[in-house]
């Protein structure tokens, strides 16, 4: 009985010896932040902002790491089927977590059991931008412009199935606008159409049309987001201009792979909420836009269970489809 026990005793501590040590050793080597979105875009450039936080508080280099494609899915796919061990994380929006399963049967991650967040980072609300040109100042002007000439005006977005596509396919839908979708690979690119002139609209984020507008090089006519932007506090919500049911404003959060080891989990939460406090950082990530509104990792099974329902009601009675 004694030998029994003994033996035991020693396969439980061989075991427990063989088990990673997370807790004190946590992080010993640099951390990836993949990024699903081409480099320049706005998560690109929050990204890059709360890596640099996460660096000075972890002790080691949080890298970005670009990993564009497929409406976010390559990205989110890459770190859903990575080890859960705190050294691979994602940054991205509810493009990826709520619109993505929304829109697509097949992906290669589940919202719902992928991913356990890190934490909320905040709100960044899009913004319909229009070409300097359209002989439209709001709207209701644009709406009635669209409305005589059926599927002359095209809208950019950053992508098929992200959220700058689910917006303009919701706005033509509540408005009765038919508007001729043209998706990019990222911000960066349907913006610099955009100013180009070879697409008259497009819904981006706050993140992204701050700096055009502030250059004027396009112009705002609505944020889609439920209340006006306090960082464009003059321009008016969709739902203003008499769409009182049109609203929609990504959130930014970190996640990991699900089965992150609590410490890990702590470790990283800390220097995420820690770096959201720090008043410059704060601040960069105002100044660029972003409605900054920490929350611990413990929001995102919640947000998605109650957001992902209502988005695939609303894909379904919109009949959107990019499969």
């Amino acid at each position: 009985m004694i030998k029994t026990a003994t033996a035991a005793a020693f396969l439980i501590a061989a075991s427990l010896a063989a088990m990673p040590v997370f807790a004190a050793g946590f992080p010993d080597k640099p951390i990836t932040l993949v990024v699903p979105f081409p480099p320049g875009g706005a998560t690109d450039t929050i990204a890059r902002i709360v890596a640099k936080g996460m660096t000075q508080r972890l002790g080691q280099t949080v890298v970005v790491d670009n990993r564009a494609g497929a409406g976010t899915a390559i990205g989110a796919g890459a770190v859903a089927h990575a080890a859960p061990d705190g050294y691979t994380l994602l940054i991205s929006s509810n493009t990826t977590f709520t619109v993505n399963p929304a829109l697509k049967d097949k992906l290669p991650y589940d919202a719902q059991k992928s991913f356990e967040s890190i934490g909320l980072i905040g709100n960044s609300p899009l913004v319909l931008l229009a070409h300097l040109s359209l002989p439209a100042g709001n709207v209701r002007e644009l709406v009635a412009l669209a409305k005589a000439a059926p599927g002359k005006l095209s809208y950019g977005s950053f992508g098929n199935g992200t959220t700058s596509h689910l917006a303009g396919e919701m706005f033509k839908i509540v408005t009765g606008a038919e508007l001729l979708h043209v998706p990019y690979k990222g911000s960066s690119p349907a913006m610099t159409d955009l100013i180009g002139g070879q697409v008259q609209l497009t819904f981006d984020t706050n993140v992204a049309a701050l700096p055009m507008l502030q250059a004027g090089r396009v112009k705002a006519l609505a944020v889609t987001s439920a209340k006006r932007s306090p960082s464009l506090p003059n321009v008016p919500t969709v739902a203003e201009a008499g769409y009182p049911d049109y609203a929609m404003e990504p959130w930014i959060t970190v996640v990991a792979p699900r089965g992150l080891p609590e410490p890990v989990q702590k470790a990283l939460g800390k220097a995420l909420a820690d770096s959201l406090a720090d008043p410059a950082l704060r601040g960069e990530l105002v100044k660029a836009g972003v409605d900054v509104t920490y929350a611990p990792g413990s929001f995102y099974d919640a947000r998605v269970a109650r957001e992902l329902p209502l988005l695939r009601a609303y894909v379904h009675k919109a009949k959107i489809s990019v499969e």
